[in-house]
């Protein structure tokens, strides 16, 4: 049987990755086999493109960081979560297509048409069966996340960019309300983990 495919999405700052781990560990207690793995990267070469675009010191233009992302994405399609779902693995994965639309989209302005075109050709119709969006307002997810790490690339721009991105994510679900699932990522971590619970439980029965 075919694994399932769950991806989880937010601004910095939102829980994404506390909350993919204990995601991914109430999967294993159901007995599942679970891949955890992440975007941009998940394979060697998607490593290295994650270098890239996340060095502060690499200018770059929106659409070359678009196709970038792309790039990344489609190898570790073809060398992870595609190899892992047909194997009956589930695959758990922090960011895939949707965080492009919100951040190269919404937050660099790319053409949003663009942005589903290319999608459409290195993607071939993969979407996620769920995916989690951890809805945060921007100051409050950049005041969590500073000081955690020297700022990359994208947390060195400023709150407009972020506020962009997080309209983009939310008009994103509004296209996609049947697989993407919104949360308020301001509420208490039990509370947080009690919502995923239920939802990801869907997946299963």
């Amino acid at each position: 049987m075919r694994g399932k495919f769950i991806t989880l999405e937010g601004i910095d700052g939102a829980g994404k990755s506390t909350h993919l781990e204990w995601l991914a560990k109430l999967l294993r207690q159901r007995a599942i086999t679970v891949r955890v793995t992440r975007e941009p990267g998940g394979t060697v070469l998607g490593e290295k493109l994650r270098q890239i675009l996340l060095d502060p010191d690499n200018k770059m233009h929106a659409e070359t960081e678009t196709l970038l992302m792309f790039a990344a994405r489609r190898e570790h399609l073809d060398k992870v979560i595609e190899p892992a779902l047909v194997k009956g693995e589930w695959v758990v994965c922090d960011r895939y297509a949707d965080a492009t639309f919100a951040y190269q989209g919404g937050g660099r302005g790319v053409d949003w048409s663009r942005l589903a075109q290319i999608e459409k050709w290195t993607l071939r119709g993969l979407q996620p069966d769920l995916t989690m969006l951890f809805d945060l307002a921007p100051e409050t997810g950049r005041r969590r996340a500073r000081g955690a790490r020297a700022a990359d690339r994208f947390e060195q721009e400023q709150d407009e960019f972020y506020r962009r991105v997080r309209e983009a994510y939310l008009r994103r679900a509004s296209e996609h309300p049947l697989r993407i699932r919104v949360i308020d990522a301001g509420q208490s971590v039990a509370h947080i983990q009690q919502e995923l619970a239920i939802i990801a439980g869907a997946l299963w029965q």
